[in-house]
């Protein structure tokens, strides 16, 4: 089977430093019928990661540099693509760790052909057409057109607003300047009114407020805003 989204074949990304690891997964998938890209060096995982056409990542978490933690957390503020964590760490902390990050499933080695095999072919169906979405924890972004999506139901947000929340909804649980976002928003930082920001936020708040999202973006004196898991101070 040769797994296709819109624009082609997708291919099984292969994120391993085992050599033989490496080559006994990419046999796996090419006898499946999966076209295959293994990334062999470490020193731009991530940014190597992003110049492919990923289905799918398949990621260890011990491997040399920038461990798979930290590179889960950074490919999916980039990408809306599912990632398989394939590793020797066993124990309950990891795996729940990597999840919070962003991982869509959870496998430790050795792992089973047959298992390894259904994982990837769920998350593939799970991810069909997703390409564009953004995950807000507790929403769903679609980048393209801004439609919000939320336990079933869907609005879609202005220009501005659909700006401002997927900048945010990127580095979600970070800090984002008023700089950054007035970048986003208008192309420059320049002769902008802080006024005409705090304007288009209001109105994305409110926005929120209408589909039970109340709440989600922060406001942090002095240094801009953040998108919370929920519970913030919506100010």
């Amino acid at each position: 089977m040769i797994w296709q989204g819109g624009s082609g074949v997708k291919k099984i990304v292969i994120v391993e430093d085992d050599v033989f690891m490496r080559e006994e997964l990419t046999d796996i998938f090419q006898k499946a019928g999966y076209a295959v890209h293994c990334i062999s060096r470490f020193s731009q995982t991530v940014a190597d990661i992003l110049t492919v056409d990923a289905g799918l990542i398949l990621l260890d978490l011990n491997l040399p540099g920038q461990n798979g933690f930290e590179i889960c957390r950074q490919v999916k503020r980039q990408l809306s693509v599912p990632i398989l964590v394939l590793t020797s760490q066993d124990q309950l902390k990891d795996e729940l760790h990597a999840l919070e990050l962003g991982a869509d499933d959870y496998l430790t080695k050795p792992c089973h052909t047959s298992r390894l095999l259904a994982r990837v072919e769920n998350l593939l169906k799970r991810f069909a057409g997703r390409e564009n979405m953004l995950d807000g924890n507790g929403f769903l972004l679609d980048s393209q057109t801004y439609t919000l999506y939320v336990e079933g139901r869907s609005k879609i947000l202005s220009e501005n607003e659909g700006r401002i929340l997927e900048i945010l909804t990127r580095q979600r649980g970070e800090v984002v300047s008023k700089e950054q976002l007035s970048h986003a928003l208008w192309g420059t930082t320049e002769f902008i009114d802080e006024n005409a920001l705090q304007v288009n936020m209001t109105r994305l708040r409110r926005t929120l407020r209408e589909v039970g999202l109340e709440k989600r973006i922060q406001t942090i004196r002095g240094a801009g805003y953040c998108l919370c898991r929920g519970g913030g101070e919506d100010s």
